[in-house]
């Protein structure tokens, strides 16, 4: 084995402890989420931390390590010895951190620690824990959010006693120190200290105060039902802020969006789409607001133009050069690029969505066209995502 004193150092690794035995909520960490696994919601806050440059999933089971390696981790293997109910964190971080140097002689300067069961954890969390304890000079750092409650324990004679507080005496929030609750979700330790030390809170140690509203632990299976009301609110408000402020207008590629991106033939040749009514309304409503709309195809099946008649829109179909057709509708209503949404679904759409400045993607959508949007909807095409995007547009007017 190599001396964990003598490798070489790099900057910061983020490991998420995962073991395949909860009790609690059965396997939960790979349980839905408001449509991802939850163990990927960790998995994706750390990979978009700015300071953080490797992330892995310490687990002894395989369908966690599958997922894990769907959403973009590395997986260390931990032992059965070290995967019990009994089993410290620290014990699966230091395995980690050892089988990585005798590996690959690696050894991160800054060890972070994520619970897999905080999916509310967001990467300026993650940042700021990692900049508390840097800013501090510290040695381990610690997430917490704001406590004003007040606690009480059993005396030795049965009474209750107050532990935080003098119960004679009821003060008011601003009358009492400050005090802080761990999060349980994100700590941040040099990695030499821990492993000399061999726990999180070794040496000086800083605290990073979150939103309290993103402190949550899944142990019950009743905060999966709080962690989905919260999740589903935070996705909304993204959603809301990646529409330009001002839009400017509205185009739409056909098939897999307005459709299910299947088609009905006929023994004759003759083609039909499957689309969703609701669309229609949504529609209706936001051609209300003034804001223009259109649809720009590479289709040419008459079904297009057909369908986009019955919804009163704007039709360009039979279009190879989608971004060519995008400048000119743009100079035809007013608006410049950055004012302009395009939703689409596939690779033929990665020109048009990069030329505006709200590329929006249905749920379904292609993963290459997922990587280039900044809106990504819940629905897939055909499955009302123009309504959902007409929606959430007419949210975002009602807010200005």
């Amino acid at each position: 084995m190599v001396p964990l004193s003598i490798v070489r150092n790099s900057s910061c690794l983020a490991i998420i402890p995962a073991r395949g035995g909860s009790k609690g909520v059965p396997r939960k960490n790979v349980l839905p989420l408001c449509g991802k696994p939850l163990i990927a919601w960790n998995i994706e806050a750390a990979r978009q931390a700015r300071h953080i440059e490797r992330v892995a999933v310490s687990t002894d089971d395989a369908e966690i390590a599958e997922v894990s390696r769907r959403w973009g981790a590395e997986i260390i293997w931990r032992p059965a010895k070290i995967s019990g109910d009994m089993a410290s964190s620290e014990a699966a971080l230091l395995h980690a951190l050892e089988h990585l140097a005798e590996t690959e002689d690696y050894r991160p300067e800054l060890l972070v620690f994520l619970q897999c069961t905080s999916p509310l954890t967001a990467p300026e969390d993650i940042d700021g824990t990692i900049e508390a304890l840097n800013s501090e000079a510290a040695d381990s750092a610690v997430a917490v959010v704001d406590f004003h409650y007040f606690l009480w324990r059993t005396g030795p004679d049965g009474e209750a006693e107050g532990i935080n507080h003098d119960k004679s005496v009821r003060l008011l929030r601003q009358q009492r120190e400050r005090q802080f609750l761990e999060t349980g979700a994100i700590y941040v330790m040099r990695t030499a200290g821990f492993i000399e030390h061999r726990h999180r809170f070794f040496g000086r140690t800083a605290m990073h105060v979150t939103p309290v509203e993103r402190r949550l632990e899944i142990d019950e299976p009743v905060d999966f039902k709080v962690a989905e009301m919260l999740l589903r609110e935070r996705l909304q408000r993204q959603r809301l802020a990646a529409l330009p402020e001002r839009i400017g207008g509205v185009a739409f590629d056909f098939d897999g969006v307005f459709t299910n991106n299947r088609v009905l033939v006929a023994e004759d040749g003759q083609e039909a789409v499957l689309c969703n009514r609701s669309d229609g309304w949504g529609l209706a409503r936001l051609r209300e607001t003034g804001i223009p709309t259109v649809v720009i195809s590479t289709e040419k099946n008459p079904v297009v133009a057909a369908r986009c008649r019955k919804l009163g829109l704007d039709c360009r179909q039979g279009i190879d050069d989608k971004v060519a057709a995008i400048h000119r509708w743009a100079e035809e209503i007013g608006a410049s690029l950055e004012q302009l949404v395009f939703l689409g679904n596939d690779v033929n759409d990665l020109a048009a969505l990069q030329a505006v400045g709200c590329p929006a993607v249905v749920a379904d959508a292609h993963p290459e066209a997922v990587r280039n949007a900044q809106l990504v909807l819940e629905r897939a095409g055909g499955d009302a995502a123009v309504r959902e995007l007409c929606d959430l547009i007419q949210l975002k007017l009602l807010e200005q």
